[in-house]
């Protein structure tokens, strides 16, 4: 009797410890998947959009890991070539953000607007939400290209049901003071302006990821 009440006792201390372990749930995985912007162009790895995001969002209570999958260079065709494997299985969420060198350079409108639609059809295929980050042509290329390429993500967004932040270079775009040498990328001071003002979008796409909507 003895020895069963010991094992009793022990099989209760264990119920104890692993219980609260199984319970636990998971960080939610997102991914940010984009270009240069994404990446941290010449930035320290922590000063990268990503891993600035995760940590904003994590001082604000949510348990989510942000992995960074930015390429420097990569346009919306690059992106559709590399979605399925650098967006690895068990993500909930992809932040995505490329067009910006498609307007540097002067790729058609309609074809960007092909790559992200192929691009959030493959996520949503997979049961992987999007949170479509916008991006706007550079005044040199002239009316004609800005008044085909801006409206992209706006009428993706509202096509695909999806949280949109309509300008991943809002604030930063105009001052100098937050970029780095080439005039074009964000520095780190620049990279906190963005977070910041991401957030909002970033909470509510982590809301409707928690309510399955």
């Amino acid at each position: 009797m003895r020895i069963k009440g010991f094992c009793t006792f022990l099989l209760a201390i264990t119920a104890i410890v692993i219980m609260p372990a199984v319970s636990r749930a998971e960080p939610l995985s997102l991914v940010g998947f984009g270009d240069s912007l994404m990446a941290g162009y010449q930035l320290p790895a922590e000063d990268a959009f990503p891993a600035r995001l995760e940590k904003a969002l994590r001082e604000k209570g949510h348990d989510v890991t942000i992995s960074n999958a930015g390429v420097s260079g990569d346009t919306t065709s690059g992106g559709l070539a590399r979605i399925d494997w650098s967006v690895p299985d068990g993500t909930k969420g992809v932040i995505l953000e490329l067009g910006a060198n498609d307007a540097l350079r002067g790729i058609a409108p309609e074809e960007s607007r092909k790559n992200l639609v192929a691009m959030i059809e493959k996520l949503k295929s997979r049961g992987i939400a999007v949170l479509l980050v916008g991006m706007m042509a550079p005044p040199n290329m002239g009316a004609d290209y800005a008044a085909r390429f801006n409206p992209i993500y706006p009428e993706l967004a509202k096509t695909n049901g999806l949280e949109l932040y309509p300008f991943f270079l809002d604030g930063v775009v105009e001052d100098a003071k937050l970029k780095i040498e080439d005039g074009m990328h964000p520095n780190g001071d620049g990279i906190g302006v963005m977070v910041e003002r991401m957030l909002p979008s970033a909470e509510r796409f982590l809301q409707s990821l928690s309510t399955g909507g």
